[in-house]
């Protein structure tokens, strides 16, 4: 069954990670080559076990086949811990310098086992609307 408010998603060890990406005109100046989205991000521990979000890494591309990967700790100045059965969300933004492109990428979590694990963030495209003129 596809979610309509998180229409991208993938499952990692129990570790579901749900996206919805949002154009945002107001924040975007298409005739200055700049192209803004929000995505908002929710990660569901469906394991049996308590997880602690501890980096990112994302791999974003724009309609040219430009490449940008970005890495760093944790989401939005957070590092969160979910317990089994809870979930996290969070807000966040992606600049482009073309009116579409698509990004991917992974989360690093610590078990409360000790073992550090990847969860996969779906591959989900930003696409501007088509302004016909």
């Amino acid at each position: 069954m596809i979610d309509a408010l998180f229409p991208y998603v993938a499952q990692t060890r129990g570790i579901t990670v749900r996206v919805s990406a949002n154009y945002l005109p107001e924040q975007s100046q298409p005739s200055g080559g700049r192209w803004f989205w929000a995505y908002h991000i929710r990660i569901q521990n469906g394991g049996l076990m308590t997880v602690q979000l501890l980096t990112r890494r994302w791999e974003i591309v724009d309609a040219r086949g430009g490449l940008q990967i970005v890495q760093g700790e944790g989401v939005i100045g957070e590092q969160p811990i979910i317990e089994p059965g809870q979930s996290y969300d969070y807000v966040s933004g992606c600049p482009l310098s073309t009116s579409s492109g698509a990004m991917v990428g992974s989360y690093r979590m610590l078990g409360e086992d000790g073992a550090m694990f990847d969860v996969a963030i779906p591959r989900f495209e930003l696409r501007a609307p088509v302004v016909q003129g």
